[in-house]
């Protein structure tokens, strides 16, 4: 399906991250794996090399903090491979004691993400096109009590990718741009979740009850992103996954 495409996954080491790099390379892809995490980074480059072979991967240590880290990561990826087709926009946190870090890695990060594969990726300047999956959240869709600052992040995600999907379908530069929204995923995202909650840790007990649910399982989320990806038609979209259920948003047209 993805044959001679290459696409790059930030915060790959782990969780969803993890899973889509691995499907991505079942279906023919090759990936640049950027991760801040350089040991869970390079570990799992060890373990994919013996299954995909190592020229088809390739770990480059980066926090979507930093512009030149970006910058950096997706020069090594365009100068490893030769161009890059999909970008799955992944990186992430949950800290509400930590806020200011919630808006810089999970708004910040993912435009900062975004504007440097279009710089690659636009068919005006050189580049082949493709698509852009940001990760978001159904707390992108729907108030979030026990995690205000996460939830905003992620609204601000969807809202971000709908913007610069129609900008970049307006200017012609070829990159579709779609925002995937999970709900409770299981990995170690609610690891000392009553610590992260900061000020409304109080609230535990809503997480008690989010516990209850069936929660989605990483490959998922992944064939969701593998969906998004090959997909050379949809922009702008949202995709809503929960339990079996997958559907995307319709929203107001006002």
């Amino acid at each position: 399906m993805l044959k001679g495409k290459v696409a790059v996954v930030t915060g790959a080491a782990m969780g969803i991250g993890k899973s889509t790099t691995k499907i991505l390379l079942q279906n023919g892809a090759k990936v640049a794996l950027l991760d801040v995490n350089e040991v869970a980074g390079k570990g799992l480059k060890t373990t994919l090399d013996e299954e995909y072979g190592q020229e088809n991967t390739l770990f480059l240590r980066c926090n979507v903090e930093s512009d030149k880290d970006v910058k950096d990561a997706f020069q090594s990826a365009m100068e490893t491979f030769g161009g890059i087709d999909i970008v799955f926009n992944n990186a992430g946190v949950l800290n509400e004691a930590d806020w200011e870090k919630s808006l810089s890695v999970n708004l910040a990060g993912v435009i900062r993400v975004a504007y440097v594969a279009l710089e690659h990726m636009n068919k005006l300047t050189g580049g082949r096109g493709g698509g852009v999956v940001n990760t978001a959240s159904m707390a992108g869709l729907q108030p979030a009590a026990i995690f205000p600052v996460y939830s905003a992040t992620k609204h601000g995600v969807v809202g971000f990718t709908r913007s610069i999907a129609a900008a970049s379908a307006a200017s012609g530069y070829g990159v579709r741009f779609n925002a995937l929204c999970p709900a409770v995923v299981q990995t170690d995202f609610f690891a000392d979740i009553e610590v992260k909650m900061g000020q409304f840790s109080h609230l535990y007990y809503l997480i008690e009850k989010i516990k209850e649910r069936d929660f989605l399982d990483v490959s998922q989320v992944a064939e969701c992103v593998l969906e998004l990806a090959a997909d050379e038609v949809k922009n702008g979209e949202a995709l809503i996954l929960k339990n079996d259920e997958k559907k995307y948003m319709t929203f107001p047209t006002l």
